[in-house]
């Protein structure tokens, strides 16, 4: 008896040495993120059960130099969509609906509302355009002027399809907003509080909800367009939740999205035959609002949002027990693949990189002059090289200009996105090639010009 009991302490300390490990790296990976201006907001990782990191990183308001930290309230846009199918899934179980059902049903003056099923609108495939970047149709939808069309006669009155229903995948927001019209037709309930009957409340998710625009919160953060550079005032527009709706409308913070994924882990919300369902792919990886893919060889359900002043991302081993959650108030940084990419390598002990802040020094032009001219990449990529004002400019093929920073006098790098440019000067003092250094690659580049 003894004996298993040191063995089991042991066991225990192993376990424990083990994720203060883990959760110094995490931390450490996620802090660099941070000082290189690629992430601001909130992070938390857990993994059987355990979590391993529940922070904040950089200002949830950059005016006020308020800290992000786990209590943090952010807009977590397109991840709404996740709750939308879930709260479908329920009222099937309940047998309130089917997911065989016709969206004539509901909606029989919809174009094609024959043809399309509750399941072509769950995974993208009823053929329903995505008119949220069509410019004519929010102007239509969103009338500041006179009060706003519903979805279903801005749809009506549209009345096109990109393609016959179940024939191909297209995301669109507008499908997931008649799913929310349709929930509320079912439950006699408005989308939000059927969303809080059967999700929020049962979980205690205390600190989600709709309405960001009129919160009154000290823990709502405040989102920007780019990173604030000397406190800059970059502070995006809310959009309204009556707009988003059912594809984009909930605030949530780290804590009650683990509380989300411990519910679906558990099957409190819905049964694992349902979720099976959800976690399944039709057409391009999408299940019921996941996306489904693999890493490390491990099954991934994920899915990403995107808002104005906010970038968010949930990825899930379900195996494992795996959650990552990123919520970032932040809507240029586009970075939300790679540092999710990242935390799976430490948690399953792949490599990954930690990225460090460089400093910059100043280069005489006359030195900078040397380096211009154009680089072969490969046969179809050539960067050429520039001087404009006293700074060093790089353009690829088909790509935006950038500029480059010094760290050294021959090694440069964007601010832009991770990547290095090292000039390689030969014995005669000629810049004949470069090193591309990008996503831990090295890639050379040969002067033609």
């Amino acid at each position: 008896m003894k004996k298993v009991l040191l063995i089991a302490l042991a066991f225990g300390s192993i376990q424990t040495g083990f994720a203060q490990t883990t959760a110094k790296k995490l931390d450490s990976l996620i802090e660099g993120y941070n000082q290189v201006h690629k992430f601001s907001g909130s992070v938390l990782v857990a993994k059987n059960g355990q979590i391993l990191l529940e922070k904040g990183y950089g200002n949830k308001n950059f005016q006020t130099h308020t800290l992000n930290d786990a209590n943090t309230i952010y807009q977590i846009a397109s991840i709404t969509k996740q709750f939308t199918s879930t709260v479908i899934l329920k009222l099937v179980e309940l047998k309130k609906m089917n997911l065989a059902d016709r969206l004539s049903k509901y909606f029989p003056g919809l174009p094609d509302a024959a043809n399309i099923t509750i399941y072509n609108l769950l995974t993208h495939t009823a053929g329903i355009p995505n008119y949220t970047l069509d410019s004519a149709f929010m102007k239509d939808v969103v009338n500041k002027n006179d009060k706003p069309l519903n979805i279903v006669d801005a749809l009506i009155k549209y009345n096109k399809l990109d393609f016959s229903p179940g024939t191909k995948w297209n995301y669109s927001n507008q499908g997931y907003q008649l799913l929310g019209e349709i929930i509320q037709k079912v439950t006699k309930m408005s989308y939000y509080q059927a969303v809080r009957k059967y999700i929020f409340t049962p979980l205690h998710m205390n600190n989600s909800g709709f309405d960001f625009t009129n919160l009154k919160n000290s823990d709502k953060a405040t989102g920007y367009w780019t990173f604030p550079e000397n406190d800059k005032d970059e502070v995006a527009p809310v959009i309204d939740s009556s707009v988003s709706f059912s594809a984009g409308a909930i605030y949530s913070t780290i804590t009650d999205l683990y509380k989300w994924h411990k519910g679906l882990q558990t099957y409190k919300i819905v049964s694992k035959a349902s979720l099976d369902q959800a976690y399944t792919p039709f057409k391009n990886h999408y299940g019921f609002g996941w996306q489904i893919d693999t890493i490390f060889g491990k099954r991934v359900i994920s899915h990403s949002g995107d808002t104005y002043g906010f970038k968010t991302n949930i990825a899930r081993v379900t195996e494992d027990d795996v959650c990552i959650i990123l919520l970032n108030n932040i809507e240029d940084q586009e970075m939300r693949g790679q540092i999710t990419r990242d935390i799976f390598a430490v948690l399953y002990n792949q490599p990954y990189t930690v990225p460090v802040k460089r400093q910059e020094i100043q280069v005489k032009e006359e030195i900078l002059n040397k380096y211009t001219g154009t680089y072969q990449i490969n046969p179809q990529v050539s960067m050429m090289i520039t001087v404009e004002n006293g700074r060093l400019w790089v353009q690829a093929s088909g790509q935006p200009k950038m500029q480059l920073f010094a760290q050294k006098e021959n090694f440069f790098f964007s601010k832009d996105v991770d990547g290095q440019v090292e000039f390689v000067i030969d014995q005669t003092g000629k810049i004949d090639k470069l090193f591309l250094f990008v996503n831990g690659n090295q890639i050379p580049g040969k002067k033609i010009k």
